[in-house]
Protein backbone atom coordinates (compact mmCIF):
# COMPACT_ATOMS: atom_id res chain seq x y z
CA UNK A 1 0.00 0.00 0.00
CA UNK A 2 1.44 3.40 -0.99
CA UNK A 3 1.70 6.32 1.41
CA UNK A 4 -1.06 8.17 -0.44
CA UNK A 5 -3.32 5.12 -0.27
CA UNK A 6 -2.73 5.02 3.47
CA UNK A 7 -3.65 8.70 3.63
CA UNK A 8 -6.92 8.02 1.81
CA UNK A 9 -7.57 5.08 4.12
CA UNK A 10 -7.99 7.59 6.96
CA UNK A 11 -11.45 8.32 5.58
CA UNK A 12 -12.35 4.64 5.98
CA UNK A 13 -12.24 4.91 9.77
CA UNK A 14 -15.77 4.65 11.15
CA UNK A 15 -14.75 7.41 13.59
CA UNK A 16 -14.08 9.88 10.76
CA UNK A 17 -16.58 12.69 11.44
CA UNK A 18 -19.21 12.16 8.74
CA UNK A 19 -22.14 11.23 10.98
CA UNK A 20 -22.40 7.74 9.48
CA UNK A 21 -23.14 6.35 12.96
CA UNK A 22 -26.60 7.94 12.71
CA UNK A 23 -27.72 6.15 9.56
CA UNK A 24 -28.70 2.55 8.83
CA UNK A 25 -30.01 3.16 5.27
CA UNK A 26 -32.94 0.82 5.77
CA UNK A 27 -31.21 -1.84 7.87
CA UNK A 28 -33.16 -0.82 10.96
CA UNK A 29 -36.44 -1.51 9.14
CA UNK A 30 -35.29 -5.10 8.60
CA UNK A 31 -34.33 -5.32 12.28
CA UNK A 32 -37.76 -4.06 13.36
CA UNK A 33 -39.38 -6.65 11.07
CA UNK A 34 -37.30 -9.48 12.62
CA UNK A 35 -35.57 -10.22 9.31
CA UNK A 36 -32.09 -9.09 10.38
CA UNK A 37 -31.57 -10.64 13.81
CA UNK A 38 -28.01 -12.03 14.03
CA UNK A 39 -24.60 -11.95 12.26
CA UNK A 40 -25.75 -14.37 9.57
CA UNK A 41 -28.92 -12.51 8.58
CA UNK A 42 -27.06 -9.20 8.80
CA UNK A 43 -24.39 -10.53 6.43
CA UNK A 44 -27.13 -11.59 4.01
CA UNK A 45 -28.63 -8.08 4.10
CA UNK A 46 -25.21 -6.44 3.75
CA UNK A 47 -24.38 -8.50 0.65
CA UNK A 48 -27.58 -7.33 -1.02
CA UNK A 49 -26.92 -3.73 0.01
CA UNK A 50 -23.37 -3.89 -1.36
CA UNK A 51 -24.06 -5.66 -4.64
CA UNK A 52 -27.53 -4.31 -5.45
CA UNK A 53 -27.32 -0.70 -4.24
CA UNK A 54 -23.78 0.46 -3.51
CA UNK A 55 -22.33 -1.02 -6.70
CA UNK A 56 -24.88 0.64 -8.98
CA UNK A 57 -25.16 3.95 -7.12
CA UNK A 58 -22.24 5.22 -5.02
CA UNK A 59 -19.66 2.82 -6.44
CA UNK A 60 -20.41 3.43 -10.11
CA UNK A 61 -20.72 7.16 -9.43
CA UNK A 62 -17.24 7.16 -7.87
CA UNK A 63 -15.85 5.46 -10.98
CA UNK A 64 -17.55 8.01 -13.27
CA UNK A 65 -16.44 10.98 -11.16
CA UNK A 66 -12.82 9.75 -11.10
CA UNK A 67 -12.80 9.58 -14.93
CA UNK A 68 -14.41 13.03 -15.14
CA UNK A 69 -11.71 14.46 -12.88
CA UNK A 70 -9.05 12.91 -15.12
CA UNK A 71 -10.60 14.77 -18.05
CA UNK A 72 -11.29 17.93 -16.02
CA UNK A 73 -14.93 17.53 -16.99
CA UNK A 74 -16.33 19.21 -13.89
CA UNK A 75 -19.81 19.55 -15.33
CA UNK A 76 -19.95 15.74 -15.32
CA UNK A 77 -18.95 15.75 -11.63
CA UNK A 78 -21.76 18.16 -10.74
CA UNK A 79 -24.17 16.08 -12.84
CA UNK A 80 -23.30 12.97 -10.82
CA UNK A 81 -23.82 14.93 -7.60
CA UNK A 82 -27.34 15.73 -8.81
CA UNK A 83 -28.08 12.21 -10.05
CA UNK A 84 -26.91 10.60 -6.82
CA UNK A 85 -29.34 12.83 -4.94
CA UNK A 86 -32.44 12.67 -7.12
CA UNK A 87 -32.26 8.90 -7.70
CA UNK A 88 -32.34 8.36 -3.92
CA UNK A 89 -36.12 8.18 -3.50
CA UNK A 90 -36.24 7.68 0.28
CA UNK A 91 -36.34 11.11 1.91
CA UNK A 92 -34.45 10.15 5.07
CA UNK A 93 -31.69 8.38 3.17
CA UNK A 94 -31.42 11.26 0.71
CA UNK A 95 -31.21 13.89 3.45
CA UNK A 96 -28.84 11.76 5.52
CA UNK A 97 -26.49 11.27 2.60
CA UNK A 98 -26.41 15.02 1.98
CA UNK A 99 -25.53 15.69 5.62
CA UNK A 100 -22.79 13.07 5.51
CA UNK A 101 -21.43 14.57 2.30
CA UNK A 102 -21.29 18.04 3.79
CA UNK A 103 -19.60 16.82 6.97
CA UNK A 104 -17.02 14.85 5.01
CA UNK A 105 -16.43 17.87 2.80
CA UNK A 106 -15.91 20.11 5.85
CA UNK A 107 -13.50 17.62 7.43
CA UNK A 108 -11.47 17.05 4.25
CA UNK A 109 -11.28 20.79 3.57
CA UNK A 110 -9.95 21.40 7.08
CA UNK A 111 -7.12 18.89 6.50
CA UNK A 112 -6.20 19.41 2.82
CA UNK A 113 -5.87 22.35 0.48
CA UNK A 114 -7.52 21.01 -2.69
CA UNK A 115 -9.03 23.43 -5.23
CA UNK A 116 -11.80 21.08 -6.39
CA UNK A 117 -12.84 20.47 -2.77
CA UNK A 118 -13.00 24.24 -2.17
CA UNK A 119 -15.08 24.64 -5.33
CA UNK A 120 -17.44 21.87 -4.22
CA UNK A 121 -17.91 23.61 -0.86
CA UNK A 122 -18.64 26.90 -2.63
CA UNK A 123 -21.25 25.18 -4.78
CA UNK A 124 -22.93 23.77 -1.67
CA UNK A 125 -22.98 27.21 -0.05
CA UNK A 126 -24.55 28.64 -3.20
CA UNK A 127 -27.03 25.72 -3.35
CA UNK A 128 -25.69 24.72 -6.76
CA UNK A 129 -24.82 21.19 -5.59
CA UNK A 130 -26.15 18.82 -2.95
CA UNK A 131 -23.05 17.10 -1.49
CA UNK A 132 -22.33 13.38 -1.44
CA UNK A 133 -19.62 11.41 0.43
CA UNK A 134 -18.80 9.24 -2.61
CA UNK A 135 -17.86 12.35 -4.57
CA UNK A 136 -15.80 13.88 -1.77
CA UNK A 137 -13.98 10.58 -1.22
CA UNK A 138 -13.26 10.27 -4.95
CA UNK A 139 -11.99 13.84 -5.17
CA UNK A 140 -9.48 13.14 -2.41
CA UNK A 141 -8.41 9.81 -3.91
CA UNK A 142 -7.87 11.46 -7.28
CA UNK A 143 -5.95 14.35 -5.74
CA UNK A 144 -3.68 11.92 -3.88
CA UNK A 145 -3.03 9.94 -7.05
CA UNK A 146 -4.59 6.75 -5.72
CA UNK A 147 -5.73 4.65 -8.68
CA UNK A 148 -9.42 4.59 -9.61
CA UNK A 149 -10.26 1.03 -8.57
CA UNK A 150 -8.51 1.35 -5.20
CA UNK A 151 -10.37 4.59 -4.54
CA UNK A 152 -13.69 2.95 -5.36
CA UNK A 153 -13.03 -0.15 -3.23
CA UNK A 154 -11.85 1.96 -0.29
CA UNK A 155 -15.08 3.93 -0.46
CA UNK A 156 -17.13 0.73 -0.46
CA UNK A 157 -15.08 -0.52 2.49
CA UNK A 158 -15.70 2.68 4.45
CA UNK A 159 -19.45 2.27 3.96
CA UNK A 160 -19.41 -1.41 4.96
CA UNK A 161 -17.40 -0.70 8.11
CA UNK A 162 -19.81 2.04 9.16
CA UNK A 163 -22.82 -0.25 8.67
CA UNK A 164 -21.16 -3.07 10.60
CA UNK A 165 -20.52 -0.74 13.53
CA UNK A 166 -24.17 0.30 13.43
CA UNK A 167 -25.25 -3.33 13.38
CA UNK A 168 -23.08 -3.99 16.44
CA UNK A 169 -25.19 -1.45 18.32
CA UNK A 170 -28.59 -2.07 16.79
CA UNK A 171 -29.08 -5.84 16.51
CA UNK A 172 -26.79 -6.16 18.59
CA UNK A 173 -24.15 -8.61 17.31
CA UNK A 174 -21.09 -7.80 19.41
CA UNK A 175 -17.75 -6.31 18.41
CA UNK A 176 -16.04 -9.65 17.67
CA UNK A 177 -18.87 -10.78 15.42
CA UNK A 178 -18.70 -7.44 13.67
CA UNK A 179 -14.99 -7.84 12.97
CA UNK A 180 -15.65 -11.32 11.59
CA UNK A 181 -18.20 -9.85 9.17
CA UNK A 182 -15.69 -7.23 7.99
CA UNK A 183 -13.08 -9.95 7.49
CA UNK A 184 -15.52 -12.12 5.56
CA UNK A 185 -16.44 -9.20 3.30
CA UNK A 186 -12.94 -8.71 1.89
CA UNK A 187 -13.75 -11.04 -0.98
CA UNK A 188 -17.17 -9.41 -1.48
CA UNK A 189 -15.51 -5.99 -1.74
CA UNK A 190 -13.03 -7.23 -4.33
CA UNK A 191 -15.86 -8.77 -6.32
CA UNK A 192 -17.87 -5.54 -6.09
CA UNK A 193 -14.87 -3.50 -7.24
CA UNK A 194 -14.33 -5.79 -10.22
CA UNK A 195 -18.01 -5.53 -11.14
CA UNK A 196 -17.99 -1.72 -11.00
CA UNK A 197 -15.00 -1.54 -13.33
CA UNK A 198 -17.01 -3.50 -15.92
CA UNK A 199 -20.20 -1.43 -15.70
CA UNK A 200 -21.23 1.12 -18.31
CA UNK A 201 -22.28 4.59 -17.23
CA UNK A 202 -25.90 3.98 -18.32
CA UNK A 203 -26.24 1.26 -15.67
CA UNK A 204 -26.10 3.86 -12.90
CA UNK A 205 -29.11 3.84 -10.58
CA UNK A 206 -30.18 0.19 -10.87
CA UNK A 207 -31.10 -0.69 -7.28
CA UNK A 208 -33.10 -3.30 -5.35
CA UNK A 209 -36.76 -2.28 -4.85
CA UNK A 210 -36.78 -4.06 -1.48
CA UNK A 211 -33.98 -1.88 -0.17
CA UNK A 212 -35.65 1.28 -1.43
CA UNK A 213 -38.97 0.34 0.17
CA UNK A 214 -37.28 -0.43 3.51
CA UNK A 215 -35.58 2.97 3.40
CA UNK A 216 -38.91 4.68 2.73
CA UNK A 217 -40.60 2.73 5.54
CA UNK A 218 -37.94 3.62 8.09
CA UNK A 219 -39.51 6.93 9.10
CA UNK A 220 -42.60 4.99 10.21
CA UNK A 221 -40.96 2.30 12.38
CA UNK A 222 -42.08 2.35 16.01
CA UNK A 223 -38.79 2.57 17.88
CA UNK A 224 -35.56 3.55 16.22
CA UNK A 225 -32.03 4.70 17.00
CA UNK A 226 -31.02 5.81 13.49
CA UNK A 227 -32.03 8.79 11.36
CA UNK A 228 -32.42 6.71 8.20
Amino acid sequence: MTDNALTLFQLCDSQFPTGSFSHSFGMETYIQNDIVVDPETFSDWLKVYLHEQLVYADGLAAKIVYAALDEEDFDRVWEMDRLLTVQNLARESRDGTQRMGKRMLDAVDSIYDIPIISLYMERLRNKESFGHPAIVFTMLGHHLGVDRKTTVVYYLYSTIVALVQNAVRAIPIGQTAGQKVIHQFQGELKEAGDEIMKLDDYEFGVVSPGLEVSQMQHEHVGIRIFSS
